[in-house]
């Protein structure tokens, strides 16, 4: 059996300001097969300055090897070493002085995935959420067990009605989920978009990150 890579170690990319000197942090996990380099045309888009950008990239490029509604156990363990890299994230951002509650999770697919699975799991004050098309991860039976409190997290949600990778049950039900825990949940579900990211998604996220250093 081929050995299975994990996360730590890889390559992390660096913009905006560095931490020591930046106001809030973004943590941008990328889709499957896209790398680091696919979020960061993102960022021209952002229109807040005062931003560092953490950018992880997934080893071969997948974060999971299968789809996020299967099993977890068959995401293992290469799902486990991606929550754990977020949360090894999030502490070396605060640990430069930028607290969670100053600090967004954002995620596209798999990552968006990534970002509402460790929130939930890992529950607490963020400076926002944001998953573009994905939802919690796991099989219908194992959506359970969420403990603890989100306290106020903005989060915004968006996703098309005819999204191949996501079915919109998920995306409500994990927005329900969310706001059990205590989270400001925005979902938007756009009519025959496909698999990205639009122009409303995005003003949504600058609305958040406005917030947050102003």
């Amino acid at each position: 059996m081929a050995e299975v890579k994990l996360h730590q170690g890889q390559p992390i990319e660096c913009q905006g300001l560095p931490l020591s000197e930046a106001k809030a942090a973004m943590i941008m996990i990328h889709g499957r097969g896209a790398g680091a380099g696919g979020m960061i045309p993102y960022i021209h888009h952002f229109e807040s300055e005062g931003f560092a950008y953490l950018i992880p990239s997934a080893a071969d490029l997948t974060w999971y090897p299968e789809r996020f509604l299967v099993p977890r156990e068959r995401n293992e363990p290469k799902l486990s070493s991606a929550l754990s890299l977020i949360g090894e994230l999030l502490k070396e951002v605060a640990e430069a002085g930028i607290p969670a509650e100053k600090t967004v999770l954002l995620g596209f697919s798999q990552g968006a995935c990534l970002a509402l699975e460790y929130a939930a799991r890992h529950p607490q004050k963020l400076g926002g959420l944001v998953a573009w098309s994905g939802g919690l991860i796991g099989a219908d039976d194992e959506l359970t067990g969420y403990t603890g409190s989100l306290n106020g997290t903005p989060v915004f949600m968006g996703c098309s009605d005819i999204d191949f990778h996501v079915p919109v049950a998920r995306v409500y039900q994990s927005a329900e989920i969310l706001h059990g825990l205590g989270a400001e949940v925005d979902a938007r579900i756009y009519p025959k978009m496909g698999h990205v990211v639009n122009l409303d998604e995005v003003k949504a996220v600058n609305t958040m990150m406005k917030a947050l250093v102003d």
